[in-house]
């Protein structure tokens, strides 16, 4: 049944969305190990492999057929559709430079939109298999071989017992903005950082509780707005970078948290933003 604006059913939207991002994970673990075909986008560091064109084009014609009224951005070039109705956002595999270099820590994120506001998101790692969902006002959650189970934010609440995520802009041999102050900072102040390379992934380990927070610039919509509203539905803080609500744009710089760490990760950054070193933890 396709679905219309007027009578979307977002659990049916969800187990869709589910089986399709499962089937183009199935398509990046076959292309996982064989030989790739590297292509440059905006930088020497942003790549693009055979397998993210055909995760996109199955993840763009599955959509199409199942929900023929709504929009789609996909990172690989989809543009259909406009106005502020429903809109999906697709990263067909986020990780690339992982996949491409055959280090086992990459995803498929898809989200749906209506107009600013997040309906529905999933986050598929086909590596362990573990697929991570949501649906506005109904929580988030995560399926593994383990089994089903509801997602929450950590209760951590002290900086220093935090273990935290980001990662690097595409320009960074080239732009001042390359996060290399604020990883210093945090250094000094978290318990540990991981650079994993899935900006998804990151976000949604925080949903998970395995992350405590998770700050980056210059992510891209199809990156994280699936995550944004996992981690949200999880109990969790999502922000711009300064501190103003989260609005989805085409990119922009985020801050994840569990809540409890947003004040103290915000006062990091603003003190290096400002250029003030900040205190290293007792």
């Amino acid at each position: 049944m396709n679905e219309t604006n007027e009578t979307l059913d977002r659990r049916h939207a969800l187990t869709t969305a589910v089986t399709i991002a499962r089937e183009a994970g199935g398509l990046l673990m076959n292309g996982f190990g064989r030989e790739k075909q590297i292509e440059r986008k905006s930088s020497a560091l942003d790549w693009v492999t055979q397998f993210d064109k055909a995760s996109e084009e199955l993840i763009v014609g599955r959509l199409r057929d199942a929900f023929p009224d709504h929009a789609l951005v996909g990172e690989e070039g989809t543009n259909i559709g406009d106005g502020d109705g429903y809109r999906w956002y697709v990263d067909p595999l986020d990780g690339t430079t992982n996949y491409a270099h055959d280090f086992p820590v990459f995803c498929v994120s898809m989200s749906l939109y209506d107009g600013d506001q997040p309906v529905l998101g999933v986050i598929y790692d086909p590596v362990l298999d573990e697929c991570f969902t949501a649906i506005a006002g109904e929580g988030a959650w995560l399926e593994t071989v383990k089994g089903r189970r509801r997602m929450h934010v950590s209760r951590e609440t002290d900086l220093v017992g935090a273990l935290l995520a980001t990662g690097f802009p595409y320009d960074v041999h080239t732009s001042p903005e390359n996060n290399l102050d604020y990883f210093s900072a945090f250094v000094l102040r978290a318990q540990g950082i991981r650079r994993a390379g899935s900006a998804a992934l990151d976000m949604a380990y925080v949903a998970a509780g395995r992350l405590d927070g998770y700050w980056e610039f210059k992510v891209f919509c199809w990156d994280v707005s699936a995550a944004i509203l996992m981690v949200m539905e999880a109990g969790g803080h999502v922000t711009l970078l300064d501190g103003q609500p989260m609005v989805l744009q085409r990119q922009f710089n985020v801050l994840a948290s569990n809540g409890h760490l947003h004040p103290s990760m915000m006062a990091v950054i603003g003190a290096t933003k400002a250029g003030r070193p900040a205190a290293p933890a007792d």
